[in-house]
């Protein structure tokens, strides 16, 4: 039976489990064991963390993990997590996809910023926790006390939702939010999503004729390009 499984990366690594209905039936946040150090993660702590994922994937699991962000503190100690799992990952017999921590954001409309254009700060800390586990509640109907679980659930459904376009059990344009079909376009078809967001983030050119009043200028009237979903 096919699980979607989605793993939100860090020294408390969330992981939730989708059955095939994608419906949830593992919740947790896995911490290594062992002895701690401050600011950071242990060799004894990380290989207990890299087993217990281990332990917990099985033969036809659909993964999808959160990468590392741009501005993630800690980098050293970042990557050694990230690869780690992967290595369980691919020692398992398993494959994934990989999703960006803004793209995870984006399919629940979550933005990372807050403020006014020209006094906009970054989304983050508790404000972002907050902000995730309110757009997963209205997105889903999903809740759960940890904010490592509500990231980790984010995950499973993005990776669910590329699963069922990829295997023809919907289409893209099945899923009625854009921001949500821009999600799963730039996984499943990153060097076609790239060229869709230069046109769709490109300004169109004016059409005004030099040296003639706006008022007597003619006006060409731009269609819009429609892209298939």
């Amino acid at each position: 039976m096919t699980r979607f499984v989605g793993i939100d990366p860090a020294t408390f690594t969330g992981v939730v489990i989708l059955d095939a209905d994608g419906r949830p039936i593992g919740e947790t946040v896995l911490k290594g064991k062992g002895k701690s150090a401050p600011g950071g993660i242990t060799q004894e702590q990380r290989v207990s963390l890299e087993n217990q994922l281990y332990s917990i994937l099985r033969p036809g699991d659909v993964i999808t993990k959160e990468g590392i962000g741009h501005a993630t503190e800690m980098l050293i100690t970042t990557a050694k997590i990230h690869g780690g799992l992967e290595g369980m990952i691919t020692r398992k017999g398993l494959e994934f996809d990989e999703v960006a921590p803004n793209a995870v954001k984006k399919y629940v409309n979550v933005s990372g910023w807050v403020g006014e254009p020209g006094s906009k700060q970054r989304l983050k800390g508790k404000a972002k926790k907050e902000a995730m586990a309110t757009a997963a509640l209205e997105h889903f109907g999903y809740s759960n006390p940890r904010h490592d679980v509500v990231d980790a659930y984010i995950i499973a459904k993005i990776g669910e939702a590329v699963y069922r376009v990829r295997h023809g059990e919907k289409m893209l344009h099945d899923f009625h939010l854009e921001y949500q079909r821009e999600v799963i376009w730039s996984i499943i078809d990153p060097v076609g999503y790239k060229e869709y967001e230069k046109t769709k983030n490109k300004k169109p050119k004016s059409t005004k004729r030099r040296g003639k009043p706006a008022a007597a200028d003619n006006h060409t009237h731009m269609t819009e390009q429609q892209f298939l979903f």
